[in-house]
Order: C-alpha cells, then structure tokens, then sequence
C-alpha cells in the first residue's frame, strides 16, 4: 500500500481495541486526518509517549481502505514538560487544541490554521507571555483565518471609521451607534485596544495591558468564538485565566489526561 510522511500535530485520542488509538491530527500538508496507531498503549510501544494531544511529530503513515495507520513517529518538538508545569498553561492547551479541531475540515488542507497552531504550542511553552493571552491571540487568529476576522476599530456592519464605543458579537465586532442592535456590549477602549494587538500580534500593547481589561477581553473573545462556532467549547468553561493558580490537588497533569485515551 502507499505510504506518505507529513509534518502534524495531535489535537486528540481515542481507544481503539485493547491496545491501540485512534488519532486525530493536523497535518502541515494533508490537513487533518484520522489514523490508526497500534499497539500504542502497550507499555513497550516504541512510539507510545511520541503521540499525545500537543506533540509536534513526523509521522510516516500507510493508507488504509477507511484509517490510515501510523508506521512511524519520530518527534519535532515536545513541549509537554514544559506546558504541564504551568496549570494555566495547560487548560489553555486544551482548548487550543479543540478550537482547531473544530475549524478545520477532515483531508483538508490548512497550511496557515497548522502554522498558527504550531507558534501557539510553542508560545504556551515558552512562558514569555501571560498564557490567557496566547489563548486569546490564537481564537482570534484561527477565527480570523477561518474567514471571521472581528473588527475592533471601524464598525464591522457600515465600516464607518472608528475607534467605536460598542462591541456586538453576531454583527462581528465593533458598531457605530446608527448599526448598534440590542446584545451589543460596551467595553473599555483599552479592552477593544488590547483585543485588536493580540490580532495584530502586537505583544508590546498586549504584555503592558490591565489585568481588568484582559479579563473583559477574554469574557469578549470567548463569546465571539463561540458563536461563530455555533456551539461552546467544551473545554473553555475550565480555562484557569487567574495567574499563579495552584493546579488540583492529586490531579494528574499528562498530556494525555482527559483525551479519551
């Protein structure tokens, strides 16, 4: 049978039989996929700890009549230590992780949705920047990529030039008073500020903003990615936004944990 290599990453397991997972990643080039990897739960799998949610791999893979199955794994980039040691950090990675599992479409490509998802991993585990607001820049950005880009200046109904005062999430961002409609919300400048440098990806804005307004924008961008998603993430509810949170007591903090693996 064929065989192809691709640069992916997992974004989630599941058990298949006794020993193996099912996994769905995405890849740089084929976009996502669902493929087979076996006898990765035995205890002696040469490739087991390679393939958890958040790792970076070179998979080599045989295509099968309905999943494809992995052959080979050998790792990019593990960032796993590093993001489990930060609690936040952790909650962020997950829904990260769901959020591009929910905007990207099964063989697929998304070249630019992989890119991003690559620099967000790396971003959480390098601890430069607060990782409430790694969350926040990557929903945006994915959002953005997907075709639903916010407007945090001009108003995103008439386009009539801003800043705007009032933000409504199913006009798609900020509105001028003649375009407000009930639901709209008004929050502070800085707040619409901060949201359009984490677009931007203006870190110097973005690291020098207000607790107050980071929370508000969170609260914002949260709202706005899932009504475009049309349904919530499961995994937002249980971001930890507050900084040095301490994680659970007797809870693991495994890559894997919670996966369905």
């Amino acid at each position: 049978m064929p065989t192809y290599r691709d640069q992916a990453i997992v974004l989630r397991t599941h058990k298949l039989a006794e020993a193996d997972r099912i996994l769905t990643v995405l890849a740089r080039e084929r976009g996502k996929l669902r493929v087979v990897a076996k006898g990765v739960r035995r205890t002696k799998s040469r490739f087991g700890a390679r393939l958890e949610p958040g790792m970076v791999v070179d998979l080599q893979c045989y295509e099968g009549r309905n999943l494809d199955t992995v052959t080979q794994a050998v790792s990019i980039a593990y960032h796993g230590e590093q993001i489990a040691r930060d609690y936040r950090a952790y909650t962020a990675l997950s829904t990260v992780l769901e959020t591009a599992d929910r905007l990207t479409e099964e063989k697929a490509p998304a070249l630019q949705q992989f890119l991003l998802l690559q620099g967000a991993l790396a971003a959480l585990a390098g601890g430069a920047h607060d990782a409430s607001l790694v969350l926040d820049a990557y929903l945006l950005r994915a959002l953005a990529i997907g075709g639903y880009a916010p407007s945090f200046h001009d108003c995103a109904q008439c386009g009539d030039p801003g800043p705007q005062l009032a933000f409504n999430v199913a006009a798609g961002g900020a509105v001028c008073p003649s375009c407000r409609r009930p639901g709209s919300v008004a929050p502070a400048r800085a707040t619409l500020d901060l949201l359009a440098a984490l677009l931007a990806g203006h870190w110097d804005v973005a690291d020098a903003s207000a607790a107050q307004h980071r929370r508000e924008g969170s609260g914002i961008t949260a709202a706005y990615v899932q009504w475009h998603l049309e349904r919530g993430l499961r995994s937002l509810p249980h971001v930890e936004r507050e900084p040095h949170a301490a994680p659970p007591q007797n809870e693991s903090l495994s890559l894997g944990a919670g996966s369905g693996s």
